[in-house]
């Protein structure tokens, strides 16, 4: 069965943030620690808790980024995902694409295959979307 993909490609269930992956404070503060340490920007702890942007029966789910443009519009075009978009890839989702090979040769420091599987892999979306372009559409940009 293949593992179903977030509105703009990231995998949801191996997102340390993803609510079945959050075991309380000490897990949600090592998770804002996380994407400190990557990425550069800090999520308050609290926040660090997520219910996906397809959640099933939840009618007021929990969100990192309360403002992400890409579910609603994956939405309004009736689409699975980015990677069926006629206009893939547009300036939404490239404000979130995440390439593993920019992350790891921007980083000051060596990043451990623990926190490049944690922080890194959930995120790697242009890989996966092309994947679904190419595979089940056909196409290649």
């Amino acid at each position: 069965m293949k593992e179903e993909l977030a509105c703009c490609g990231y995998k949801c269930k191996i997102c340390p943030a993803y609510k079945d992956n959050i075991s309380g404070e000490e897990s949600q503060q090592a998770v804002s620690d996380g994407w400190f340490k990557i990425y550069g920007f800090r999520i308050p702890p609290e926040r660090c808790i997520c219910d996906g942007c397809k959640p099933e029966n939840c009618e007021n789910p929990r969100k990192v980024d309360t403002k992400c443009p890409i579910g609603p519009c994956v939405a309004a075009k009736g689409i699975p995902n980015c990677a069926y978009c006629d206009e893939y890839i547009c300036e939404k989702l490239a404000k979130r694409i995440v390439s593993p090979k920019e992350i790891v040769s921007r980083s000051k420091e060596p990043i451990s295959l623990e926190d490049y599987n944690r922080f890194i892999k959930p995120y790697d979306n242009k890989t996966r979307l092309d994947e679904v372009r190419i595979v089940l559409l056909g196409k290649s940009d």
